[in-house]
């Protein structure tokens, strides 16, 4: 076994990405104070070929030196908007047809594993900030909530691990 070098992996160039078919899943990221942990959830939506990332509130927008630092360009291949507030976000893509779910614990949640994801269907993703979580307005707008089992002690993920998680495993099911 070897690892493949760089010019064997049959990367997409940027443009071709543009223009290839993408998983309808977008990244909401509510009040995300670490522009590190946007970053990642750019290269993730990049790796998985996922529609769009919406930042909303003082989640950090690009460019700026600590998203580039992880997003290793994707900031370049990646569609992205900010807003203002969650509820004029999520009422955009809840008009366009997205089921809503917030990434968060509730008394109502659902585990990742027991959640149905409709192949073909529209998803937004949200994701809270690091310290409150999914804020309540956004929970009053969202259809669900998605609660990733965890069997430790912390019950308790960083955020760009969630969005690596959920955006494999909705990325996987909506393409199928």
């Amino acid at each position: 076994m070897q690892k493949l070098k760089l010019e064997e992996l049959g990367r997409t160039t940027i443009a071709d990405f543009k223009e290839q078919d993408k998983a309808s899943i977008v990244l909401v990221l509510d009040n995300i104070r670490s522009a590190l942990n946007v970053g990642s959830a750019f290269r993730t939506a990049d790796a998985f070929a996922l529609e769009q990332i919406v930042c909303v509130g003082f989640t950090a927008t690009p460019p700026h030196r600590e998203i580039l630092k992880t997003a290793l360009g994707s900031t370049e291949s990646v569609v992205w908007s900010h807003h203002e507030t969650i509820e004029t976000a999520l009422s955009g893509l809840k008009s366009a047809g997205y089921t809503l779910l917030a990434i968060e614990q509730t008394n109502k949640s659902i585990l990742l594993n027991d959640y149905s994801i409709l192949p073909n269907g529209k998803y937004a993703l949200v994701f809270g900030n690091e310290v409150e979580g999914v804020s309540d307005a956004a929970l009053e707008l969202c259809d669900d909530a998605i609660e990733i089992p965890q069997f430790g002690t912390k019950h308790s993920l960083n955020v760009s691990v969630c969005v690596g998680i959920l955006s494999w495993e909705f990325g996987l099911k909506v393409r199928n």
